[in-house]
């Protein structure tokens, strides 16, 4: 009897520890809302259209009168390492500065806690290339995404900045950064797609769960724009549009965005 006592209590041992571990608090069958904050600034201060004052890493002074760019393609990791791509119709996303109501699209994820994020700067080569009545939305250039593109071949403008500078030789001192291209449709063209990934894990994985307010805090730092991997200067280059150049722009992409925290 004594001997079947410790078999039995072994066996209620192993039972309750297996428990234990399958024992989740997310249910990936479950759909929960988890919103994505993109917060423009210039430096350590919060970016003010049309007022702001700001230097770049050439010690040219300029003020920002207009920031909008696409986000699109968001796929996001789960720390058991699954990835969950949010589907295609509800991923693409117009951030506009002068617009608040932009600043925090929010996506329909599974639950669960998650490691990285992706998403694509601009706009995909596919998408770009429907037919105009798959193009809604944000993406309709006749509507939401008005002024964000130019034609077939050379599709959407992904970043678009204007603003006044003391450096700038264009009148009035305007600047004008316009990057976009994806390769092309009907030739090759430039392609400045630019994907981004982040490690969600150093400033706080997000817990989604459903009932609950999960949020992603990116920062964008446009005077980031003018020196990360390359040197921009708008004396030098105070127009750039659909040309070799922009390239030089779309490079700096990546320096620009940053994870800041999250709020779960």
């Amino acid at each position: 009897m004594k001997q079947i006592f410790f078999i039995t209590a072994a066996t209620v041992i192993t039972f309750s520890s297996c428990k234990k571990n399958n024992d989740s608090p997310y249910n990936s069958n479950i759909k929960a809302d988890l919103s994505v904050e993109f917060d423009n600034i210039a430096g350590s201060s919060d970016l003010q259209l049309n007022t702001g004052t700001y230097a770049n890493s050439s010690g040219e002074n300029f003020t920002v009168t207009k920031l909008k760019y696409y986000v699109s393609n968001f796929v996001l990791t789960n720390v058991n390492g699954t990835a969950y791509t949010v589907p295609q119709d509800s991923c693409y996303f117009l951030i506009d500065e002068a617009d608040e109501d932009t600043h925090e699209p929010v996506l329909h994820i599974p639950e669960g806690e998650y490691k990285t994020l992706q998403f694509t700067l601009g706009v995909d080569s596919l998408r770009s290339t429907m037919d105009i009545s798959q193009r809604t939305g944000v993406l309709d250039p006749t509507g939401a995404g008005a002024g964000m593109y130019w034609d077939l071949n050379s599709g959407y403008i992904f970043f678009n900045m204007e603003g006044t500078s003391p450096a700038s030789p264009m009148p009035g001192n305007y600047f004008i950064y316009h990057i976009g291209g994806y390769g092309g449709y009907l030739s090759a063209t430039i392609n400045n797609i630019k994907m981004l990934t982040f490690d969600l894990t150093q400033r706080g994985a997000p817990q989604v769960k459903a009932g609950k307010e999960t949020n992603i805090h990116m920062m964008i730092d446009v005077i980031k724009m003018f020196s990360g991997t390359n040197t921009i200067s708008i004396a030098t280059h105070p127009e750039v549009l659909f040309d070799a150049f922009s390239s030089n722009v779309a490079g700096n992409f990546v320096d620009m965005f940053r994870h800041d925290h999250t709020e779960n």
